[in-house]
């Protein structure tokens, strides 16, 4: 893959740069110089200061004569002059060159080497050092020795404020790209997904250029070589249900389709773990508690080491990030076919959507562009009722390109290799939060297991009057009543209210 070409980062003065650390002597800086501790099971705990989640608003895109016609210039995408990069990139290498010791990481985009991009990590944190480590694609010995110049560096001097006099920077948090230089600044957040979304946000930029839909999605393999995507924005299961047993995990996160099958761009996994337990996710258990593992905000016992995965007091944004060589049956190289099933997942908290639909290709669309979800209380500061959610592709943070732009490429990919598409409801059934229940995980695997094993698409369906969705009338393992959501509320006038007021913000959202 051609990407621009970053500027060297030979400039940088530091007396001490530290390239391509080993996870062992990353854990010895992380604990010496870095606050960090040792979790009982072996992973590195750490904090990542007021920042524990991105800051979306803070995100800056250059404007320039080569890329503006292509970039989907919104909130989304706020635009930033090049002079004002200069100076933030400015203010962030010299923070960096003021530091007693540097570390750089080197590895890779993508695991089509065909489209994969090399990727420069300059930070002042060990434990970000170590994160990339694990996110990126970890060159072999030969490849490294003969990396040379990147395509693509990140300058993560997020202990360093933003000057928010600079034009165009809004606060002392600054997350700025240039797709010219080939750079990321980072400044005033040390919330360590910020580098591993700027990396993907480049990957929307210069994938669709060249006819390749990147996609926010978990990807997976049957043992007949079948592929399953699932879209879903956070929260959603999109993690935790692609991690299956049964079938080898491809990615969790974000991957790309080209005329060849997907890929995924990471090298690792960032799963959250709030409530996590061996017995409802034993992969992404085993694969969080193990040496080389990064816990981010999890909280641990000072005295004894032990992990609290059910702590959310610093936040309930806690995250395990780990090799994806840590999943026991996860494949590598991490390239998949082209995927026979294209699954939605959306955790509505209105308890409207069917626990499985099958979708047809326009239903696809409008549900893809419309990029459902709902945040429930108790999850985010000031949410007292469930809220609807709305991201474009599920990822619209994410995105480059105007939404229609990748739908237009899964339609086209859909329609080529004639992937089935469903919707998939994690959230409530029987009513609204507060009122209906959760939709247990035992009852979603088991719709998923008769995607895969074919039996789903055979059987007969209803249509529901709000969306006109296709809902299957049985399904191996899930209790009937509960597949036709209207039947599962006891006041169907409430429900047939509330199923109204959702379609409408489908319409809207869709409606680009």
């Amino acid at each position: 893959m051609t990407a621009p070409a970053a500027e060297s980062t030979a400039a940088l003065t530091s007396p001490t740069i530290l390239a391509n650390m080993t996870p062992g002597r990353l854990y010895e800086d992380a604990i010496r110089f870095d606050n960090a501790s040792i979790g009982s099971d072996g992973a590195l705990a750490v904090l990542s200061g007021e920042k524990t989640g991105r800051s979306p608003r803070d995100k800056r895109i250059v404007r320039h004569p080569d890329s503006e016609t292509n970039v989907w210039w919104s909130d989304v995408n706020i635009p930033l002059e090049e002079s004002s990069f200069l100076a933030v990139r400015q203010r962030a290498v010299g923070f960096l060159d003021s530091q007693e010791r540097l570390y750089t990481v080197d590895g890779f985009a993508g695991w089509d080497t065909e489209h994969r991009v090399k990727v420069r990590v300059v930070c002042a944190r060990s434990y970000h050092a170590l994160f990339m480590r694990n996110m990126l694609i970890r060159p072999t010995p030969d490849e490294l020795a003969g990396f040379g110049e990147p395509d693509f560096v990140i300058y993560n001097a997020g202990q360093q404020a933003a000057d928010p006099k600079v034009p165009g920077v809004a606060s002392k948090t600054c997350v700025a790209l240039s797709f010219e230089r080939g750079e990321m600044v980072i400044l005033g957040t040390q919330y360590a997904g910020e580098m591993k979304k700027g990396v993907f946000t480049l990957m929307n930029y210069l994938m669709p250029k060249c006819g390749v839909l990147s996609m926010h999605c978990s990807a997976n393999e049957g043992a007949d070589g079948d592929v399953s995507l699932f879209f879903g924005l956070s929260g959603t299961g999109k993690t935790t249900l692609s991690a299956d047993a049964s079938r080898r995990l491809i990615g969790d996160d974000e991957h790309c389709w080209t005329d060849r099958g997907v890929f995924n761009v990471e090298g690792g996994c960032y799963a959250k773990c709030i409530h996590l337990t061996a017995a409802s996710e034993p992969q992404i258990h085993a694969a969080a508690i193990r040496f080389g593992s990064v816990l981010e905000n999890v909280v641990v016992d000072p005295r004894t080491h032990a992990v609290d995965y059910d702590d959310g007091s610093i936040t309930e944004n806690t995250r395990a990030c780990y090799p994806i060589e840590f999943i026991a049956n996860a494949k590598t190289p991490c390239l998949g076919g082209h995927p026979r099933n294209v699954i939605l997942l959306a955790c509505d908290a209105f308890g409207v959507l069917p626990p499985v639909a099958r979708l047809s290709p326009e239903q696809l669309m409008e549900h893809f562009l419309a990029g459902y979800s709902a945040k429930v209380a108790g999850t985010e500061q000031g949410v007292k009722e469930p809220q609807a959610t709305f991201s474009a592709c599920f990822g619209a943070p994410f995105l480059v390109w105007h939404p229609r732009k990748y739908a237009e490429l899964l339609a086209a990919r859909l329609e080529q290799h004639r992937a089935a598409a469903w919707l998939i409801n994690t959230g409530w059934t029987g009513g609204p939060y507060g009122v209906g229940n959760r939709i247990s995980l035992a009852h979603t695997r088991a719709i998923l297991d008769a995607i895969h094993n074919g039996t789903l698409a055979q059987v007969a369906t209803d249509v529901e009057p709000a969306f006109g969705l296709s809902i299957p009338k049985h399904c191996e393992g899930v209790p009937a009543e509960l597949l036709a959501p209207r039947n599962a509320w006891p006041n169907k006038a409430a429900y047939d209210a509330a199923a109204k007021k959702l379609c409408e913000g489908f319409r809207a959202a869709a409606n680009l």
